[in-house]
């Protein structure tokens, strides 16, 4: 099984359930790399919340990480752009985000996300370092800061791809990445699965979005890192190749976004 090299572009390693569901993160690393997911990035919600998760995974050099706010949590703490910069000078942290726009749970927010998001693109490309980008009902002002701000300058990917084609080709459009989630197995995704069958291969990432969003057949139930192999295996069959070739090309992908060196085997 361990034949595979996947990499887990997209989970919250510290928010998974090390009290009744798992023993420690080294469970959940070895869980997923029994099942051939061999590096991982632990994406960061809140700055305040970062230097925890940069202490959880410090021991485990097939993490890497990311340092920023997500839309969903502009309000948690004070935004302090100097202190984004100083974290994300880790050279574990490989992307900026999870950042983006989120009208559907917040829209009383929408001035402040639009601020923090405008700040965070342009952290990026000081930093050189790609956008990892969340987007709920807002399709338009995402793609519209994204170019405004020449996010093309540093890159990035739109995370658990659920929007429509349009929004993928100007993503596309501007060299950003589509990953998807465990979202493409459900039955009634079909729209996905339309718009990722036009989707170049080598814009193609994977991810779990872990502890959020399962795939089948584990929908229901808190998701892992090892759970990505299901969205692998899917995706591999939506192509039309074999699943080797899916996570060989997704990795590779990964590996040239966010500048990570592959493992020594």
């Amino acid at each position: 099984m361990n034949n595979l090299h996947i990499i887990d572009s997209h989970c919250h390693l510290d928010s998974l359930d090390y009290e009744s569901q798992h023993k420690n993160v080294d469970e959940v690393i070895d869980n997923a790399k029994a099942r051939g997911v061999q590096q991982f990035i632990s994406i960061c919600t809140t700055l305040g919340r970062f230097e925890a998760m940069q202490q959880l995974t410090a021991h485990r050099p097939e993490v890497f990480l990311s340092c920023g706010v997500h839309p969903l949590n502009v309000e948690e703490e004070p935004f302090d752009y100097e202190h984004l910069l100083s974290l994300a000078q880790d050279p574990r942290v490989v992307a900026i985000g999870e950042t983006g726009l989120d009208y559907h749970y917040t829209p009383e927010t929408k001035a402040l996300q639009q601020s923090l998001f405008e700040q965070q693109i342009e952290a990026a490309k000081i930093l050189n370092k790609p956008l990892v980008i969340h987007t709920r009902s807002a399709r338009e002002d995402t793609m519209h800061f994204l170019e405004k701000g020449n996010a093309e300058q540093c890159g990035g990917v739109l995370h658990c791809f659920t929007e429509d084609w349009a929004m993928a080709k100007r993503a596309l459009d501007i060299g950003f990445y589509i990953s998807i989630s465990g979202i493409i197995t459900f039955r009634n995704a079909e729209e996905l699965r339309d718009v990722v069958r036009n989707v170049p291969l080598d814009r193609l990432l994977v991810e779990t979005d872990s502890p959020y969003l399962a795939p089948i057949p584990y929908r229901g139930k808190p998701n892992q890192p090892a759970y990505v192999r299901e969205v692998c295996e899917y995706l591999a069959t939506l192509k039309g190749i074999s699943v080797e070739e899916m996570a060989q090309i997704s990795t590779q992908n990964v590996q040239k976004l966010f500048k990570i060196q592959p493992l020594n085997r």
